[in-house]
C-alpha cells in the first residue's frame, strides 16, 4: 500500500511539473506574441547631416545596433544627405523615426503629424544655443558690428531647413534690418554651406567672415580636433533651443513609443553620445518645440 502511495505521489508531481512547464511555456509565447504585436520586423531611422555623412555613419551604426538589441528586432539608421531630405521620407512614411533639427521636426510634424518623443542631453541639460562665430583675428566682436560693417562682409549659414545654421540667426539679422530674404541682404555675400562643420572651416580658414553654428556640434569639432578651437571666438549666442528631437511618424503604438524611450535611455556608449556631444537622452514631447515653432511662423517657414 505504502509504495503504491509512494508512486502515487511521485506521478502527482510529474503531471504538476509538467503543467508548470507548459504554462510557463504559455506565458513566454503570449509574451513574445505581445511583443510582436507592436514590434515591426525592421525599424527604419532616418538622421539630418548635423556633420560629415562618413563621421556620423560609425556612432549611427552602434546607435542601430544598441537598439535592435534592446527591441529584439532590426534597426537601421541612415544618415541623409540634407534635412529636407528627412523630412519628406518622414512625410511620405519612408523611414518609422528620425533624429530632426528643431526646425525640421515642427516642419515635419505640420506635415505629416511626427511626433517627438526623445532628445539629447548636453552636460545634463536638453538645450543648445546658436552662435554667431568670427576668426579670432577678426575686427567683428558682437552682432552690432556685423550690422556696420555688412556691406563688407560674407557670412555662412548651414543647411537653410537648420535651426541654429539658419532660422534663429536669420531672424536675429532681420531684427537688424539687414537681412529679409535669402536674395534681398545687405551682406556682401551669403553662403549655406549644408552643415555646421562646413561653417566652422569656412570661418577658419576665413573664407568667409561670420558663420552660424549649433553651439554643441562646434563643441563637438573642438574636442575631436576637426577644427582648431584658437582661431574662433563667439560673437553673438541666442536664447536656450531645445535640443534636436528623435520623432516617431503619426500613428506609431503608444507600446512602441515606451520601448523606443527604453532602449534610448539605456545608451551609455561614448562614441555614440559623442557624436551628439551630448551626456546622454531624456524624453521629449512637442510642446517643447512651440518657440522654434513660432519662430518658424514669423520666419515665414510654416
Amino acid at each position: 500500500m505504502k509504495k503504491f502511495i509512494s508512486m502515487f505521489l511521485v506521478l502527482l508531481m510529474i503531471i504538476s511539473l509538467g503543467a508548470c512547464t507548459k504554462e510557463e511555456s504559455n506565458t513566454s509565447a503570449t509574451e513574445e506574441n505581445i511583443k510582436e504585436s507592436f514590434i515591426p520586423e525592421k525599424i527604419i531611422i532616418g538622421a539630418i547631416p548635423t556633420q560629415n555623412q562618413g563621421d556620423m555613419k560609425s556612432a549611427m551604426d552602434k546607435l542601430g545596433e544598441h537598439l535592435s538589441n534592446e527591441l529584439g528586432t532590426e534597426v537601421i539608421i541612415e544618415v541623409y544627405p540634407d534635412y529636407n531630405g528627412v523630412v519628406e521620407a518622414m512625410n511620405y512614411s519612408q523611414v518609422d523615426m528620425a533624429y530632426f533639427g528643431p526646425l525640421t521636426y515642427v516642419i515635419a510634424n505640420d506635415k505629416g503629424g511626427a511626433e517627438a518623443i526623445m532628445t539629447l542631453l548636453v552636460n545634463g541639460e536638453p538645450y543648445y544655443y546658436s552662435y554667431m562665430i568670427a576668426h579670432v583675428d577678426s575686427p567683428i566682436n558682437t552682432l552690432e558690428d556685423v550690422a556696420e560693417n555688412v556691406g563688407d562682409l560674407q557670412f555662412a549659414f548651414g543647411d537653410v531647413n537648420s535651426t541654429s545654421g539658419s532660422l534663429i540667426p536669420t531672424l536675429a539679422l532681420k531684427d537688424k534690418g539687414i537681412f529679409r530674404s535669402q536674395l534681398d541682404t545687405d551682406f556682401k555675400e551669403i553662403f549655406y554651406t549644408g552643415g555646421h562643420d562646413a561653417t566652422a572651416l569656412a570661418v577658419q580658414e576665413k573664407k568667409v567672415d561670420v558663420g552660424a553654428v549649433d553651439s554643441a556640434i562646434f563643441e563637438v569639432l573642438k574636442k575631436n580636433g576637426a577644427i582648431d578651437e584658437s582661431k574662433f571666438k563667439v560673437i553673438w549666442q541666442s536664447e536656450p533651443l531645445f535640443q534636436y528631437p528623435w520623432a516617431v511618424k503619426k500613428g506609431t503604438s503608444d507600446e512602441l513609443k515606451v520601448a523606443l524611450q527604453e532602449a534610448f535611455l539605456k545608451v551609455t556608449d561614448k562614441e555614440i553620445l559623442d557624436v551628439f556631444g551630448a551626456s546622454g537622452f531624456t524624453k521629449a514631447e512637442d510642446k517643447d518645440y512651440e518657440p522654434v515653432r513660432q519662430a518658424a511662423k514669423a520666419d515665414g517657414r510654416l
